[in-house]
Order: structure tokens, then C-alpha cells, then sequence
């Protein structure tokens, strides 16, 4: 069968593709732009693709086409797909249909850390010598791809609640059918497919309603808009995880319906969580991990941050739903090495550190930067950020921008000509603190020149930040030899002027 993708240089596209091929399915696509590493992936797999969406490129007669939610009606290709009749369906469909039906589906939602959470699971389970399918929004690199096939029943799908497709306006995640579903956390975002809060809390609630009651819900259970999303129905046992706290303070033990199995039904935002971690050796590096308030496994890692160490606890939560101990999934996540593009480290020249962050939401960029101060110290952290995502360009959380940058020192933004809304004016709270630049070769410059021994920059963006990573460590590597020719220039002429 010839599976012809729109959109195929995404990861989630991309990752589809991947998973065709292993799947024996013959695979071609079509992107605007197809570049390394996506192309080169695409290539050693042995899939043909095509740059742009011309009309043409469906001269290749697929028996159908898997369209990406970056096309919309008015697409030159789109148009001859309908015109000429030809079958088509979404990427989130065709998975469902082809891959996952026959799959036990273990699905990772939520506003943030599903990329991480995702990867962490996928890696026990792997540990656990499962060999899962997967397809993940980012890099896992114990894996170092976003996709695979697998062998087992089990695969681990990051469940994204942004729209399917052009003509399926639903979550992507109403397609999987889970018997397992992380919850992480749900606020405010997709600005320009939602209206609010209340119409994401929606989608959720349809991904509670295709979870079996033979299934597990892992939920946050320290969420409200989770709560009140279990509130609106739930037919599926549910265990919680979260900070511990203390029984007495909130009124006694968990309530919410008896469900099979002896968790419960709809108790997030209530008591204390089924699952909890204590910190055993400060910076969240050491954690122990308790279940109903006994001590089940320990964890030693170099991961950051408080959130992390909740992303942990959902992803051995859901690993025991399918038989891996607690104990086991603590001994994988000793070997777990994190994810590209969160808080990866892209270099260090002259005592400068360099960090690459995908955060772009005020929460993400919030605990962040938290768990970088809490590994750094004292020393100067400078935040560089770029509001790219569509949200961001509405400017729908500028208010919280200046609060979640807080422990930043220096907060360097680009503010783009085409940014709409006033970025300086938001921020203004900031003060000397906050620098503005149009242009990435700008930003490069201000950057090199702010920069000190013992700083630790962090760049955020959801995109590729037009190079700005290896353009600033080229800068300060030149400017570090350029120091080290004139300190060696003038030892030398010291040196002359001696003998």
C-alpha cells in the first residue's frame, strides 16, 4: 500500500513515516521545507519526498494520502486531493487505524513535560526489555530518534491536544483510544485553535471518555483544571501523583469514588497523592519514591527540577500499570539521559554554558529556570527567549512573561518586527535587566558582549532560533582566541623588552 504524506518533515508526520516503512508500507511525502537532520533521516530510511505542495506530486497515484495539520484549504495539492475524489486521511487516524488498534496505548497529555515524561516511560519500558513502539515531539536520546515501530503490544504516544487536521478540528489525542493516560497538568494554550481554557478542558474530557474502565488514569493530582476536567465525567480508575503534603492540614485522606483495584475515581486537587517523591539530596538529584506513603524505590540522576521529578513519578506510575516494579523503573531512570532541546547544553567556551531549552509557555519557562538555579547556585543566569509560538504572538500570556523570568539576571528577547504586540511594555518590570534585539546576528553580538566566566545562558523557543545556538558559541570561541593572540602578544613583547 502507497502512503503519500503532507507534512512529512515534522516530527509527528515525520515519525509516521518511520513507522509506515517498518511497517512494510511504501512511503513518500511532501514538505515546504525538507532539511537536515529530518531530510537525511527521510533518506536513509528509503523514503522519497518532495519539496513543496504542487498539484503534481500526486501524479505518484497513492492509495492515500496522510495529510498534516499545517495544510489548510487553498494548498495546491490540497485542492486536487478533493477535486480528484482520492482517499485521504489525518496522521493521528492513520496511526489509530493502521498501528495502535491492535496496541495496549499508553498516552502522555498535558500543557507541559509531555515530551520528557513520554521519553522517560518509553526508556523503562525498553529497560524493562519490552521493546515499545513509540512516537515522540522530541528526541529521547537513550534512543536518539522520534519513532519506532516496536515489537511488543505497548507503545508510548505523546498525546498532543492540538488540532488533527484541516478537516478534523478535533485533539489529536481522541484518536489513540489509551488503556493507560498520563495527565500532567492543563492550562491555557494554543491560542489560535482554542478560545480558552474551558475549550481545552473539553478535549480532555474526551480523551478521559475513550480510556476503558479496564484501563488506569495517572493524573496530577495537585492540577485544579484537571480536577475540575475528572469532574465533568470519569469511568476509569484513577491514581494521582504529586508533592507530598501533609494528611492532618488538608482534612484527612484522599476522597472521590471507590473504583476497581482500590484507586480512585476523580480525586484530583483533593488530599494527599497516591504517588510522591522526597527529595534525599537537595537540587531534586536524589529522590525517593513513595506509594500511599511507603517508600518503593529510589532514584539518582542528573535531571533538573522539581517538575521532572513529578514527570518521573507519572511514568513509573503508568510502567506499573503494565507490570514493570517500581524498583525496576527507578533502576532505568539512573540510565536516563534526557531529551534534546530540554536543557540540553550546546557548549561551554571561556567559561560560559550554553542551553538549549524548548520552553515557550510562562510555566515552562518558569520551572526551568528553577531548576537550572537550583543547580547553578548563585551564578548569573542570562534567559534568552524568543515568542514564537502562535500563543505567544498573540500575546496572550505577555502578562506572566516579566513574573516567570523572575530568576533570571539578564532576560535578552528578540523582538521581532511582525511580533504585533508590544514586548518591551510587558516587561517593563524588569528594568535594566531586560535587553531587545530585531535580529539574530544582533541578539549574537549583545549576547558575546554581555557574557561572563560563570554564566549560564539559556535559550528558549519552540523553533530553531535561526541558528542562534552555534552563531553565539562561533562568537564567543572568536572572541576567547582573539584574548588569548593579544594576551600572547603582549607576554611576548614584555618578553622582548626584558632581555
Amino acid at each position: 500500500m502507497h502512503v503519500h504524506i503532507l507534512g512529512i518533515a515534522g516530527t509527528f508526520m515525520g515519525g509516521i513515516a518511520a513507522i509506515a516503512k517498518a511497517a512494510g508500507f511504501h512511503v513518500t511525502g511532501s514538505d515546504l521545507n525538507v532539511y537536515p537532520p529530518m531530510s537525511t533521516q527521510l533518506t536513509a530510511l528509503g523514503i522519497d519526498f518532495v519539496q513543496g505542495y504542487g498539484a503534481d506530486q500526486l501524479n505518484l497515484r497513492p492509495d492515500i494520502v496522510v495529510v498534516g495539520n499545517a495544510l489548510s484549504r487553498g494548498s495546491p495539492v490540497v485542492e486536487a486531493m478533493l477535486d480528484r475524489g482520492m482517499p485521504y486521511t489525518s496522521g493521528p487516524l492513520w496511526l489509530a487505524e493502521q498501528v495502535l488498534k491492535d496496541r495496549h496505548v499508553l498516552a502522555v497529555a498535558g500543557t507541559h513535560g509531555k515530551t520528557t515524561t513520554s521519553s522517560m516511560l518509553t526508556w523503562i519500558l525498553e529497560h524493562a526489555g519490552l521493546d515499545p513502539g513509540f512516537l515522540i515531539g522530541g528526541v529521547p536520546t537513550n534512543f536518539d530518534c522520534t519513532a519506532r515501530l516496536g515489537s511488543s503490544p505497548y507503545f508510548v504516544i505523546e498525546a498532543d491536544e492540538y488540532d488533527t487536521a484541516f478537516f478534523d478540528k478535533r485533539a489529536k489525542f481522541v484518536h489513540y483510544r489509551p488503556r493507560t493516560a498520563i495527565l500532567n497538568n492543563l492550562e491555557y494554550d494554543h491560542a489560535d485553535i482554542y478560545p480558552d481554557v474551558a475549550s481545552i478542558r473539553r478535549q480532555f474530557n474526551q480523551l478521559l471518555r475513550t480510556v476503558p474502565s479496564a484501563g488506569r488514569l495517572i493524573v496530577n493530582g495537585d492540577d485544579e483544571e484537571l480536577a475540575t476536567t475528572l469532574e465533568m465525567g470519569c469511568w476509569t480508575p484513577c491514581e494521582t501523583f504529586g508533592a507530598p503534603r501533609d494528611h492532618t492540614a488538608l482534612g484527612g485522606p484522599l476522597q472521590g469514588s471507590a473504583a476497581p483495584g482500590g484507586a480512585t475515581r476523580g480525586s484530583a486537587g483533593q488530599g494527599v497523592a497516591d504517588w510522591t517523591a522526597r527529595d534525599e539530596g537537595g537540587e531534586s538529584a536524589r529522590f525517593s519514591v513513595l506509594l500511599h506513603g511507603k517508600v518503593v524505590a529510589d532514584v539518582e540522576w542528573d535531571l533538573l527540577g522539581k517538575h521532572n521529578v513529578l514527570n518521573a513519578l507519572a511514568a513509573i506510575a503508568a510502567a506499573a500499570h503494565v507490570g514493570v516494579t517500581p524498583e525496576r523503573s527507578a533502576r532505568a531512570l539512573r540510565e536516563f539521559r534526557g531529551v534534546k532541546r530540554r536543557m540540553e547544553i550546546r557548549g561551554v567556551v571561556a567559561g560560559v554554558t550554553l542551553y538549549d531549552d524548548f520552553a515557550h509557555h510562562p510555566t515552562a519557562i518558569e520551572t526551568t529556570l528553577q531548576g537550572l538555579r537550583a543547580r547553578v547556585g548563585a551564578a548569573r543566569i542570562i534567559a534568552v527567549l524568543e515568542p514564537r509560538s502562535n500563543t505567544m504572538k498573540l500575546g496572550v500570556h505577555r502578562d506572566q512573561l516579566a513574573p516567570a523570568l523572575a530568576l533570571a539576571d539578564r532576560a535578552w528577547f528578540l523582538n521581532s518586527a511582525d511580533l504585533g504586540w508590544d514586548l518591551p511594555g510587558a516587561v517593563n518590570s524588569l528594568g535594566a535587566r531586560a535587553g531587545f534585539v530585531r535580529s539574530v546576528d544582533a541578539l549574537v553580538q549583545s549576547l558575546a558582549d554581555d557574557a561572563q566566566a560563570g554564566d549560564h545562558i539559556l535559550v528558549m523557543s519552540n523553533g530553531g532560533f535561526g541558528g542562534l545556538h552555534d552563531k553565539l558559541l562561533a562568537e564567543l570561541r572568536r572572541r576567547a582566541a582573539a584574548r588569548a593572540a593579544a594576551a600572547g602578544g603582549e607576554t611576548a613583547g614584555r618578553g622582548g623588552g626584558l632581555e
